[in-house]
């Protein structure tokens, strides 16, 4: 069975990089250091310290495996991959709720540099999957829990 294709922005696949780095020389030491210490309080069987490391350190190596594998099956996105005349995966978005005319830019990202709250939407979410493949001016339905939501892409740019 094949690992599913993780697609990451250069801008993904540096912070993902930077992450990986810091736990394999910054956090796996760090947590070595405290399992140590702990050890040196005496009976581990009761020792809450010792336990509390070791539950990080399987918590930051699960994590290291994670990136390891995310970045072994990336595909980056490149800038000049990126289209202004339709949206893709890497594109900012601009679209109006065509019902109460707000606007809101979004970057089109994939699911692993997916932050709604820094308007970092997934290719895979209801609005990106809604807006992707449009061109500007085109009017989409997004289907959302609350019902159906019409935008208007505004503007599409790198």
């Amino acid at each position: 069975m094949s690992d599913k294709e993780v697609i990451l922005t250069q801008d993904g696949l540096k912070r993902l990089e930077e992450e990986l780095e810091n736990l394999k020389s910054v956090k796996r030491r760090e947590v070595a250091e405290r399992i140590k210490v702990a050890i040196g309080y005496g009976d581990i069987s009761e020792n809450s310290e010792y336990e509390d490391a070791k539950n990080e350190q399987a918590f930051i190596e699960g994590r290291i495996i994670t990136l390891e594998k995310m970045l072994r099956n990336a595909r980056i996105i490149n800038n000049d991959e990126i289209d202004t005349d339709t949206v893709s995966i890497g594109s900012i978005v601009t679209v109006e709720d065509l019902e109460f005319g707000d606007t809101m830019e979004y970057a089109i990202v994939g699911t692993a540099e997916s932050d709604p709250m820094k308007n970092k939407i997934s290719n895979e979410s209801p609005v990106g999957k809604a807006i992707l493949g449009k061109k500007k001016g085109a009017v989409v339905d997004v289907n959302v829990p609350a019902g159906v939501i019409q935008y208007k892409i505004v503007d599409i740019k790198k």
